[in-house]
């Protein structure tokens, strides 16, 4: 277990303590709850993580460290950014993704640019929910005063990287 997940377990456990508090009905209405959630989710994992795995073998690594690699520097960052905007789907389809393009050789500030661009211009979320919902007023409004963000963030990952060595951890 990671410190990561340590964290969540015990957030899970005050967050179910505070339920036992309010009365268990409370407490059996929220398990109840996590549990469909929890078999909703788990089919998208079982399919999502072999794909990860499946696509770091067909990244090609030297094209992969080429393009987005540790040294490819700004010039990654900025690709990172850019593919991050692109990048389809939620979570379930773009961490795997992400996971396959470090094992293929990809640097942290690369992917925290890349992380970043998805979070900020994700193409297909623009599209489908945020012009429909908002207009294009607010949509270019957003987009030209979010886009030196996900620069921004590979950047600064990156003096923290040289200060502190950070991997991603799937070597």
């Amino acid at each position: 277990m990671t410190p990561g997940q340590a964290f969540l377990w015990v957030l899970a456990i005050i967050a179910l303590g505070f339920c036992f508090r309010k009365g268990p009905a409370a407490a059996h209405r929220a398990g109840v709850d996590a549990a469909k959630n929890l078999l909703k989710i788990l089919p998208l994992f079982a399919v999502a993580l072999p794909m990860a795995a499946f696509l770091a073998e067909l990244i090609p690594a030297d094209a992969a460290v080429a393009w987005i690699g540790p040294d490819s520097g700004f010039k990654g960052i900025a690709i990172g950014s850019v593919a991050g905007g692109l990048m389809p789907g939620g979570p379930f389809v773009t961490f795997p993704l992400v996971l396959a393009f470090a094992k293929a050789g990809a640097g942290v500030p690369q992917m925290v640019a890349l992380v970043s661009g998805w979070c900020i211009f994700a193409l297909h979320r623009i599209i489908t929910w945020e012009y429909p919902v908002l207009g294009w007023r607010f949509v270019a409004l957003r987009m030209i005063s979010g886009l030196p963000l996900p620069i921004a963030a590979g950047l600064i990952s990156e003096l923290v990287v040289e200060v502190l060595p950070i991997s991603l951890g799937v070597r």
